[in-house]
């Protein structure tokens, strides 16, 4: 007994013939099926095994709520595990293996799980794995981590290609059967842009199952209508603020040879001034014993293989149902001319128009599924007592869920409908409609005329008049409808959660201890978890908490509904982003002219800077970056700064705004001067730092440190329009509009007096000073502070982007009798490092301004800035707070590195000695020796005293001293030079 193909009928293409194998075993279909459908056709039946009991388990549905079978596709790089046979069209070629068994899907092992049932019950982990809580790295983890899971991912590389694309529409059109296309016929017509989504291969819906021309005359006006846009084979799997959906169509999924110049999946990104939820409704299933058996299937996935695959379930069926759709079943099967033993109706009174051959059971229901790997019998509870039937197929149907899911992931919550025995959306949200199956109806004509009517409204509330219905409106009589939640008496499992093996009594469990919220149930029992999220078990869940509860499925709730609807592979939500292409590399405007001065370049952020420029004979890194910091020590150097982030601040009250934003004051800042400033968070914890100019009254340019530049600027604007909305200000990012070079040392004043045409000299343009200048005789105009992070005498000089390069050749140019060397980021962070300057290895989310030596910039008598009610919290006034010094080894000759750990002289290297770290390091060939940074309990304090500086990773040990953190001219003669 098992499942066949019927010699004549369905929706196929017989005249070819599609090769496939499941398993190892070479099977044929036809064009028109999918694995699911060609499995049954070949008479399997059993296609994968459970979670956690591994038991044997069939094709239950024919769409994406497909719990069961669940397998692994494709060989190399195109591996893609969990996918649903019920959605992959069948095509030449296609490998297919079953998943969660061994060694063979007929004899696995972890059936042996079965066994322990009762052991493994709700809340099974949560009780075991607690003691000895020794055992849970050793045994537990690896065992769990071992067993968790379904399929397994390849690790070799997609060869496939994805994209990304907007759409934009006046009407989206969510689901394609009768109420969708209704929807998109009314709108087509009026002229509307009308984008219809389908997940399906065929759109129809539901008319894909009935015989006639409305389909087919349907489908072939939207085609010829210039103003829409049918996609099929893609799902709408989130819905966004302004009416943003994302939604992913399988482009070449049902391809054996995908071409390889078109993506296998696109992503779309759709803004849709209106949509319509047309999604339809699905099938429920019943809970009984032995409900997972092969063979038992829903009553509209049967009459779907049946009709559009031509798939006989078996050679004997039962319909048992809640509602009049298992009569619908019955009639198809016995039209096909298969048996049906009988019809199990859980109503009393609900046959009255049956006229087929088999018999009804009324106020019955199926107590037990008997079987294993297929089925061969059922128990019946009738009036009259329990009935063995004998039959290889069983349909089910417990009533119609509407999709809602799209409607309710923005907070709204289904309500609970004890007519339709169903949660409904909330009729009204703006932007979105929903109607048919989706709004609870059910018939076919009711569904036509709904999905047109609300056409017509979502039209008119956007400008659109005279806009004419495709379907008349028919009011629907709702059919009798029974809610059962499970079947009670059966000896067998009775499954709510097919993929997960959460069956009746896990519930029960959940609610006894206390778990019988519906979010804790869900977590406690891993109910509507894992892949499909509970697309068929929720609703049964739900009404069988309320039952256990006492209360109404109303009271109990759903779980919170959750992007995306479907799995959604990384490949569509990556495009194009990969290997190089991952995220953009960002060169400066200088990185032409670093390039053909010999830099090396390193990766920071998306950035490419340069790091040091080796010369000749040069053969490590360090003998690079000592030449260039004693050139700059000695003559001068061009650094390239353009990475830092720009920020452009204008407006009314620029000033009051920066006053704000920033600890210390430029409020009095005047005009072509530079500040530097310390930027907090509200906790009091330093944020940023950088230098701010006034180039105007109303105008000040802002550099942030290179990774925070988007932070910053989000920040600033955040702080304007919801901080201080009154305040008149604006912001331009403008990093990428300059070409900013740093040029340091004691002959950089030499260097730029040539190509600056103002006057450099120390009074007419001081330390701090921030200018518009010309340039090259008045040539070219650019921006010059006189700022330095070096030590040195120095300037930084910002040009339009694209002159950044010429302008960095005329100043090496011009530099060359003065001994000019083009240095990067490594010689620079040495220098800062002998100047004491701090950056985010020192700013590291956890330092106030006075545990960096920067205590005095903080204003005293600003009103009020961002972080300074924070700042008096007593924790940051702890004496012993890690404060900022500098470090140095008592023998010049060792070295210690960052990151390493500093103790106390000679104590032993434990977390309680733990006295703070070195943050930054370098080599200093200005002094000779090794120097850092670091923090320091009471380090400011501890000035002079010996330490030893441990790293734990190298197990090195170096005697140091705690010494001021500037290292070269305290004084500060250079910068005044």
């Amino acid at each position: 007994m098992t499942s066949y193909r019927l010699s004549v009928g369905g929706q196929i293409d017989r005249s070819k013939t599609v090769n496939f194998t499941f398993d190892g075993r070479e099977l044929t279909g036809h064009p028109g099926d999918t694995l699911a459908s060609a499995l049954l056709a070949n008479g399997i039946q059993l296609v994968g095994r459970s979670f956690k009991y591994h038991r044997p388990r069939g094709i239950l549905t024919a769409g994406a709520a497909e719990p069961n079978a669940l397998v692994t596709t494709g060989t190399g790089g195109r591996t893609e595990a969990n996918s649903r046979a019920t959605m992959i069209e069948l095509h030449e070629g296609l490998i297919a293996r079953s998943q969660n068994r061994w060694p063979s899907l007929g004899f696995d092992i972890g059936a042996v799980n079965g066994l322990f049932s009762p052991f493994l019950s709700a809340g099974f982990y949560y009780k075991t794995f607690m003691w000895p809580a020794g055992l849970w790295e050793k045994l537990y983890e690896p065992l769990i981590r071992k067993a968790a899971g379904l399929g397994k991912a390849s690790y070799e590389a997609d060869p496939d290609s994805y994209e990304k694309r907007w759409g934009h529409c006046d009407l989206l059109v969510i689901g394609a059967g009768p109420t969708g296309l209704a929807a998109a016929l009314t709108a087509g017509r009026a002229g509307a842009r009308v984008i219809v989504a389908d997940e399906g291969p065929a759109l129809g819906g539901n008319l894909l199952l009935e015989a006639g021309t409305i389909l087919r005359d349907i489908l072939d006006e939207l085609e010829s209508l210039p103003n829409v846009r049918l996609l099929s084979r893609t799902t709408v799997i989130g819905w966004y603020d302004d009416n943003v959906f994302g939604a992913v169509e399988r482009v070449q999924k049902h391809l054996a040879t995908p071409d390889p110049h078109r993506p296998v999946e696109r992503l779309w990104r759709i803004i849709a001034t209106r949509a319509i939820l047309a999604t339809g409704a699905e099938e429920r299933p019943l809970v009984f014993g032995g409900n997972d058996i092969p063979g038992v299937m829903m009553a509209g996935a049967m009459c779907s293989y049946l009709n559009r695959q031509a798939i006989a379930p078996g050679v004997r069926t039962v319909v048992f149902t809640t509602n009049q759709s298992g009569y619908r079943t019955a009639a198809d099967l016995e039209a096909a001319g298969l048996e049906v033993a009988a019809i199990v109706d859980s109503r009393a009174n609900s046959h009255d128009t049956w006229s087929g051959r088999a018999p009804v059971l009324t106020n019955a229901r199926v107590v037990d599924a008997h079987g294993r790997k297929c089925l061969h019998r059922l128990s019946v509870a009738t009036a009259s007592g329990t009935q063995r039937i004998e039959a290889d197929a069983l349909a089910v149907s417990g009533g119609w869920s509407p999709i809602i899911h799209l409607a309710c992931q923005r907070g709204a919550k289904p309500i609970w409908s004890a007519e339709k025995a169903a949660f409904l959306a909330p009729e009204r949200q703006e932007g979105l409609l929903i109607a048919g199956s989706a709004a609870g109806l059910a018939a076919t004509d009711a569904c036509l005329g709904d999905g047109a009517g609300k056409a017509v409204e979502a039209l008119k509330a956007i400008g659109f008049s005279n806009v004419m219905p495709a379907f008349a409106v028919v009011e629907e009589i709702s059919p009798a409808v029974a809610s059962l939640w499970y079947v009670k008496g059966g000896k067998g499992k009775a499954f709510v959660d097919y993929q997960n093996d959460v069956h009746l009594k896990d519930l029960g469990l959940a609610v006894r201890e206390g778990y019988g919220h519906v979010e804790l149930a869900k977590r406690y029992t891993t109910n509507g978890m894992a892949t499909d999220q509970g697309k068929l078990s929720n609703i049964n869940a739900i009404g069988i908490l309320a039952e256990a509860r006492g209360v109404s499925p109303a009271e109990v709730g759903t779980t919170t509904f959750r992007p995306f609807y479907t799995p959604v592979s990384f490949g569509a939500l990556t495009g194009t982003a990969r290997g190089k292409h991952f995220q953009p590399a960002r060169k400066s405007p200088l990185h032409n002219w670093a390039k053909k001065n010999g830099a090396t370049f390193v990766e920071t952020g998306l950035w490419y800077r340069s790091s040091w420029f080796p010369r000749q004979g040069e053969t490590t890194w360090r003998e690079s970056v000592d030449r260039e910091v004693l050139n700059i020590r000695k003559n001068a150097g061009i650094c390239d700064v353009s990475t830092l982030g720009k920020i452009e601040i204008l407006g009314r009250d620029a000033a009051t705004f920066l006053d704000r934003v920033y600890c210390n004051g430029f409020a009095k800042l005047s005009v072509g001067k530079a500040r530097y400033g310390v930027m907090l968070r509200e906790d009091g914890m330093i944020y940023d730092d950088g230098t701010t100019s006034r180039l105007g009254e109303n105008h000040f340019f802002m550099t942030t440190t290179t990774a925070l530049a988007a932070g910053v600027l989000t920040h600033l604007e955040f702080c304007a329009q919801t901080l201080w909305p009154e305040l008149d200000v604006y912001f331009a990012s403008s990093t990428d509009q300059w070409a900013q070079m740093a040029i340091a040392g004691p002959k950089s004043r030499a260097i730029l007096s040539e190509i600056v045409d103002e006057d450099l000299s120390d009074v007419a343009f001081p330390f701090m000073s921030a200018r518009i200048v010309s340039l090259f005789g008045g040539t070219l105009e650019g921006r010059l502070f006189r700022i330095s992070f070096s030590g040195e005498l120095a300037y930084e000089l910002a040009v339009p982007a694209g002159y950044g390069e010429w302008v960095a050749d005329a100043i090496m140019e011009v530099g060359e009798k003065h001994g000019i060397c083009p240095y990067g980021a490594e010689a620079l962070g040495v220098m800062r490092i002998e100047k004491g300057h701090v950056t985010h290895a020192e700013i590291n989310g956890t330092v106030t301004p006075n545990d960096l030596g920067l205590g005095r910039m903080v204003s005293a008598t600003k009103s009020d800035f961002i972080g300074k009610a924070m700042l008096t919290r007593e924790g940051l006034q702890l004496p012993d707070r890690p404060r900022l010094v500098g470090v140095k080894p008592i023998n010049p000759a060792t070295s210690f590195r960052t990151g390493a750990h500093i103790l106390a002289d000679r104590a032993a290297a434990t977390l309680e000695n733990d006295q703070g770290y070195v943050t930054s390091s370098a080599f200093s060939p200005s002094l000779g020796h090794t120097i850092g940074l670091a923090l320091i309990k009471r380090g400011p304090e501890r000035i002079g005293e010996k330490v030893t500086v441990w790293n734990g990773l190298r197990n090195e040990f170096t005697e140091a001293l705690l010494c001021s953190p500037i290292f070269i001219d305290p004084e500060n003669e250079k910068l005044h030079a």
